[in-house]
C-alpha cells in the first residue's frame, strides 16, 4: 500500500467512520444475507444455488490480475456473470470506504491484501462467510474474527538474473548483502514497508537496522515501484538481484524463458492475500458462492499459475522453508512507525 494513502486514511478508518450511521444501520437484506452467510445446515448448497441463479450475477473487486483465470472458471461452473474492477491495494481500500460512506453498495467480494482487509473489518464493512472449505486452510489463513480468508499467500523471496548472478555467490543472509561486491546491483520495491517491518521485528530491530544500514551505506540500492515491474527489470539484466519480488513473480516470467530465478533468503516474510464478502452485498448467494469456489476448485487453479495456494489440499512450494507471517493487525497499528524506518533507512537513500 502506498505509504500516503497509510498516513491519510488508515487512522480514519480506525477512529472514524466505522461508527458512521450509513455504516451502523442494520437492513432487512443485511440480515437476510447475514444469515446466509452463515447457514451450515445440511441444504446450504441447495439454497446458495437456487437464490444465485436469480441474482444472475456478481461484483469484484480484485488486486491479482490472473483473477480473472478463477472467476471465468468460475462462470463457467455456475452460469454467473462476474462484473470485475481491478485496481491496487491501497486504490480498492479507499474505494471500498468511499463508497459505503457515500451510501454505495455495489461490490459484492474484495480480494486484497491482508492488512488492507483487516481495514475494512474495522470499518466494519466485511461480513463472516462460514464455509465448509475454511477447515481446509492453513492456521494463517483464517484470522479469528472469520471476516476475511487467506486465498494465498504472497512470499517475498529474492530475484535473481542467472546471467548476472553466479550461483556460487548468491547471498544466504541479509548480512552476506553488506558484502562490496553487491555495489550497484542491488534492488528492491519502493513499497515494501510491512516486509521491512515484519523483517526487522524477525531479525531483532537493532541488528537489523544496523544490517540494512550497512547495506545501502557500502552497496546502495534502488527502489522501483511495483514487484511486477522489479522482476522485469530483473529479467533483463538491469538489477541483477532484487530483495522483494513476490515468490510467483518470477515463476511466471521464466515460464516465458526469462533469465531469472527466486531466491529465498532467511527469515522469509510471507503475507495472506485474502477474500471477503462484503456485509451490504447486493448479490449475497452467487458472493458466497464465489468465496467457496475460491477456497476449493479455486486453489488449485491459483497453484497452477505460480501462486502459493493456502488450501492444506495443494502442495506448497514452501513446504520446507520457514516462513514469517506478517501480523495484519500489527501491520496497521505500528504503520506510522514503520513507515519512517522504511522512508529514513531505504527510500530516501535509494538511487
Amino acid at each position: 500500500m502506498h505509504k500516503k494513502i497509510w498516513k491519510l486514511m488508515i487512522p480514519a478508518l480506525i477512529a472514524g467512520a466505522a461508527h458512521s450511521t450509513v455504516l451502523a444501520q442494520d437492513t432487512p437484506k443485511m440480515a437476510a444475507a447475514r444469515e446466509l452467510a452463515l447457514y451450515q445446515g445440511p441444504e446450504r448448497q441447495e439454497r446458495l444455488l437456487e437464490a444465485a441463479k436469480k441474482e444472475g450475477e456478481l461484483s469484484v473487486y480484485h488486486a491479482y490480475p490472473k483473477l480473472t483465470i478463477m472467476m471465468a472458471a468460475f462462470t463457467k461452473k455456475y452460469g454467473i456473470k462476474v462484473n470485475a474492477w481491478r485496481a491496487g491495494s491501497e486504490a480498492i481500500l479507499q474505494r471500498l470506504t468511499t463508497e459505503a460512506r457515500g451510501g454505495r453498495f455495489e461490490v459484492d467480494i474484495v480480494q486484497n491484501n491482508a492488512p488492507e482487509n483487516e481495514a475494512a473489518h474495522r470499518e466494519r464493512l466485511l461480513q463472516e462467510v462460514r464455509s465448509p472449505y475454511l477447515a481446509d486452510l492453513i492456521p494463517q489463513a483464517v484470522p479469528a474474527h472469520k471476516e476475511w480468508a487467506g486465498i494465498t499467500l504472497d512470499v517475498w523471496t529474492a530475484a535473481y538474473n542467472t546471467a548476472k548472478v553466479k550461483k556460487d555467490e548468491l547471498p544466504k543472509r541479509y548480512e552476506d548483502l553488506q558484502d562490496p561486491k553487491w555495489k550497484g546491483r542491488l534492488g528492491i520495491e519502493a513499497n515494501n514497508h510491512i516486509w521491512f517491518g515484519t523483517l526487522l521485528s524477525a531479525l531483532g530491530e537493532e541488528r537489523g537496522t544496523k544490517i540494512f544500514n550497512n547495506i545501502v551505506s557500502t552497496n546502495g540500492i534502488s527502489a522501483r515501484k511495483g514487484h511486477s515491474l522489479l522482476t522485469t527489470m530483473v529479467a533483463s539484466g538491469e538489477v541483477p538481484l532484487a530483495l522483494t519480488v513476490y515468490s510467483w513473480n518470477p515463476e511466471q516470467i521464466k515460464a516465458k524463458g526469462a533469465p531469472i530465478e527466486g531466491l529465498a533468503i532467511q527469515p522469509v516474510i510471507a503475507q495472506p492475500s485474502t477474500i471477503a464478502m462484503l456485509k451490504r452485498s447486493p448479490n449475497p448467494a452467487s458472493a458466497i458462492l464465489f468465496y467457496d469456489f475460491m477456497l476449493n476448485e479455486g486453489q488449485k487453479l491459483l497453484a497452477d499459475n505460480h501462486y502459493v495456494a493456502t488450501s492444506k489440499k495443494i502442495p506448497s512450494p514452501f513446504a520446507n522453508v520457514p516462513l514469517t507471517y506478517v501480523d495484519p493487525a500489527k501491520a496497521l497499528d505500528m504503520q506510522n512507525k514503520w513507515l519512517r524506518n522504511w522512508d529514513e533507512m531505504i527510500v530516501k537513500k535509494a538511487k
